[in-house]
């Protein structure tokens, strides 16, 4: 097979506006320009497949969700993962999924939503699928069916968000770096969410290149990233996108993914419910 002739870089998954977009771009292309590896930033917006994107021959440094990295829905060569600049995130490259309903809404914990209206993203999301059916399990065993009624396939975080404005859905679970960062660009949607509860912490997205990307510049982009924080012009961009640098990770930093996978298919269940 002939090597793409460029390579492109994107941020779709943590471009909640265009502010926060022209922040990883900038510093993708600080990073790349260390590295010495060209790459055209390339956006890429929602609803278009993300699993679409991730099978491109031509990636060079794009964010891809670690459930899916885990899962090999795509053949790609990890490179780096942020570290939320975060409390929760304890200085690790881990996230978790906050489950919201609106900032008036009755409920008060989780069980409170039970009986009523649950939504999620794609069946190869970590935060908008995967994370939750983990977090629901234990409820599930003790109860069985939890919701009286389930929309799936939302896609989008911002779907999610949207859902439980609008009040097509009661609870549903927002990618809380996502949210974090809606939360700095656009207060105005979430002033009007709270978050109930949040799922256990797990392996962050990370950004990845295609198994067409050479080694040795796969090689000189893990490191950039991982002097990032050291460099004068991290400050800013770290400060944006509310992050504290960035940590090395391959294809078995994602296994917990495929742990809580497995454990919930193995009950017997595969889908929130």
């Amino acid at each position: 097979m002939t090597p793409p002739a460029r390579f492109i870089a994107n941020a779709r998954m943590y471009a909640v506006a265009p502010e926060a977009e022209a922040a990883w771009q900038a510093l993708i292309a600080h990073v790349a320009a260390e590295a010495e590896v060209a790459l055209d930033y390339e956006p890429y917006p929602a609803p278009r497949p993300l699993e679409d994107l991730w099978r491109r021959p031509d990636l060079g440094c794009v964010q891809m969700c670690g459930y899916p990295i885990a899962l090999r829905i795509a053949d790609v060569q990890p490179i780096a993962a942020p570290i939320p600049a975060l409390g929760w995130a304890e200085g690790r490259a881990v996230y978790r999924s906050d489950l919201i309903v609106r900032a008036d809404s009755p409920f008060r914990r989780l069980e409170d939503s039970f009986g009523h209206r649950l939504g999620w993203t794609v069946g190869h999301s970590h935060s908008g699928f995967n994370a939750l059916r983990h977090h629901l399990l234990s409820h599930w065993r003790a109860r069985g069916r939890l919701y009286a009624e389930v929309k799936g396939d939302l896609v989008t975080a911002r779907k999610v968000l949207d859902s439980v404005l609008d009040g097509t859905i009661d609870v549903g679970p927002l990618d809380a770096f996502w949210h974090a960062l809606i939360a700095r660009y656009r207060p105005d949607l979430t002033a009007g969410i709270r978050v109930l509860e949040s799922t256990e912490l797990a392996p962050m997205p990370a950004f990845v290149a295609s198994p067409a990307l050479p080694a040795v510049a796969v090689q000189r982009l893990q490191q950039a990233f991982g002097a990032a924080a050291t460099r004068p012009w991290f400050a800013a961009h770290g400060e944006a996108l509310l992050i504290a640098g960035f940590a090395p990770v391959d294809q078995a930093s994602f296994a917990t993914t495929l742990g809580w996978d497995r454990e919930a298919v193995a009950a017997g269940y595969a889908v929130p419910a």
